[in-house]
């Protein structure tokens, strides 16, 4: 299984993207618990939203007290409902959130059948539930999942290479050489990217940037590559190094097999429907590209952003270092190009979010409910209701030394001729 945990302060954005799947017929409620049901099983957005408001009132110093969870099992997993319930229950129970009220969403966009959950991490006391290592504790939860329901598990050659850590370029300890080597020699072992513009935004990651030269060599024209350290900021700090001193793997006739390779494999990987959804919550529930890109930092997927010389935004690239590999904006979907987010950044014109709130039976409006018969019944024991399915989403969020540092942002792509 795939799995995330995404952490914001945006309640309403959050409810809002999975209830518009719901209203598109594109996703279901599966299971609520410690939140009022209703008559006729319709809800809205605003009923949700005012399910929690007692807990955020309640809050005392938690910043981020939204909790996103989703989890995906692989898509030749048959699971049904009351499997997915049985398994969200359990999790949500060793998570500590059994007695927090939640929203299991089942989602049916894509290839993928997934579950999301919508909680808070605010008890009704208002004091935070201790977090805490809860990406390993999820992870750990999740393996425990798969061998119950005999579900495939994540590959082992994911987990090695969620070990392994590559370390960003520093000029200022010098050796600038043997720091580019043990990064451009491995790379393309570890991480599927098509494009030479995907694999420099990988390098970016790292303060190293790749550029493309043109020589002659016995009167024939030769392509190469070098290679140059950055800075924090994107500017080149170091004199360009030929591939060739990296071995045949940095070299430009290996990235080309390697770009090929990785088309035919990133076709058929399931984390592009998984990558995608998460980037699309991301602009539900943030209202700047810092906090966009910090959301998706934290569930282990780096944004890198290509500006010209006057701030527009020509290029987006996301890198998921869960699968492992290298994505631009408008491979994801269409929906998702440079200009949406150029728009938003730096025009401030955010993608329309269109609400389509279904109403709720009267005697059961939300709204109408005074807080403290809301406060009464959010505070009793109440069990989930076991006939509707449920789905948890983990989060395999890796520790990797680069996710704490500031990564630059910023390619400079240009192509100078030299004699190779």
């Amino acid at each position: 299984m795939i799995a995330k945990i995404g952490k914001g302060s945006n309640m309403y954005g959050a409810i809002l993207y999975n209830q518009q799947k719901v209203d598109k017929e594109n996703g279901t409620v599966l299971l609520l618990n410690k939140i009022p049901d209703t008559v006729d099983g319709r809800y809205s957005v605003a009923y949700f939203n005012k399910c929690f408001e007692p807990y955020l009132s309640a809050n005392i110093k938690t910043e981020k007290t939204v909790r996103h969870i989703s989890l995906n099992p692989d898509p030749a997993d048959k699971v049904s409902d009351e499997q997915f319930a049985e398994m969200a229950q359990e999790y949500m129970e060793r998570m500590g959130y059994s007695n927090q009220p939640y929203i299991v969403f089942k989602h049916t966009d894509i290839d993928r059948t997934h579950i999301h959950i919508v909680s808070t991490c605010v008890g009704i006391d208002g004091r935070k539930i201790p977090d805490d290592y809860d990406h390993p504790r999820s992870m750990a939860i999740c393996r425990d999942l798969e061998q119950k329901y005999n579900m495939k598990k994540a590959t082992e050659q994911e987990q090695k290479q969620a070990n392994k850590v590559f370390k960003p370029v520093n000029h200022k300890n010098g050796d600038i050489k043997s720091q580019i080597a043990s990064v451009v020699r491995h790379l393309p072992k570890y991480y599927n990217f098509s494009t030479m513009g995907s694999y420099n935004a990988l390098l970016s990651l790292f303060n190293i940037t790749a550029e493309e030269v043109t020589g002659e060599r016995n009167g024939q024209t030769v392509n190469g590559l070098v290679y140059v350290a950055l800075d924090e900021n994107g500017n080149k700090v170091s004199n360009p190094f030929k591939a060739s001193l990296f071995g045949k793997d940095a070299g430009v006739a290996h990235l080309q097999k390697h770009f090929e390779q990785s088309k035919e494999k990133m076709k058929a990987n399931p984390a592009r429907s998984v990558l995608k959804n998460t980037v699309e919550l991301a602009i539900h529930t943030t209202s700047n590209e810092t906090d966009f890109k910090k959301q998706l930092t934290e569930q282990g997927i780096n944004t890198v952003v290509r500006r010209n010389s006057e701030g527009r935004i020509y290029g987006m690239t996301f890198i998921d270092h869960v699968s492992r590999s290298v994505w631009n904006a408008s491979a994801l979907d269409r929906n998702l190009s440079a200009n949406i987010f150029n728009d938003w950044w730096n025009n401030g014109n955010k993608p329309k979010l269109k609400i389509q709130d279904n109403p709720v039976s009267k005697a059961n409006e939300i709204d109408n409910l005074p807080t403290k018969d809301l406060f009464e019944f959010l505070s009793q024991e109440h069990s989930p209701n076991t006939d509707l399915g449920l789905f948890s989403l983990l989060s395999d969020v890796l520790g990797e030394d680069y996710e704490e540092e500031q990564f630059a942002n910023r390619m400079k792509k240009k192509k100078k001729g030299r004699r190779l």
